[in-house]
């Protein structure tokens, strides 16, 4: 989800809640703590330069149950970190602590903000070696030379 959407999302709401996959709601006292642009620039296994943006939001649950976050108030933070700092409209990555600190991209449910969980991947496979994954085959297919035995000096192994 794009900073823009969520800015649009929350005018429609009466709370803000933010829940993970498994169900699990992040306890309705918590606070943002943080909304910012994190650039990171990097080079991958490939060896090609990368830029990415992301908007940071940072969820902590506190200990203070008298207050809550409401939709206009988490949109004035957005609103005065743009101001401020000039973020720009990319991606959200909210950080959330359960054992650890985590980091989930966000989508909204129509009801409920998703803490989705991110994976890592290799983003240059055609450039770093790792082969591309065999096409699997059920052994009833194979005709012809490919169901004889293995032999000596065949070639098979």
């Amino acid at each position: 989800m794009k900073l823009s959407e969520i800015k649009e999302i929350l005018p429609t709401l009466n709370n803000v809640q933010f829940q993970l996959e498994n169900g699990t709601f992040v306890p309705e006292h918590f606070h943002v703590t943080e909304v910012g642009q994190i650039n990171k620039k990097f080079i991958d296994c490939g060896g090609v330069i990368r830029d990415e943006k992301t908007v940071n939001f940072q969820l902590w649950n506190a200990d203070d149950y008298e207050h809550r976050l409401k939709p206009g108030k988490l949109l004035n933070i957005i609103r005065l970190s743009e101001e401020k700092l000039g973020i720009e409209d990319a991606e959200i990555e909210v950080e959330y602590q359960t054992d650890t600190i985590g980091k989930y991209d966000l989508e909204f449910d129509g009801v409920n903000f998703i803490l989705k969980s991110k994976t890592t991947a290799c983003l240059a496979q055609d450039a770093c070696g790792i082969p591309s994954e065999k096409q699997k085959r059920n052994l009833s297919e194979l005709t012809g030379a490919q169901t004889t035995s293995c032999t000596p000096g065949g070639g098979c192994c």
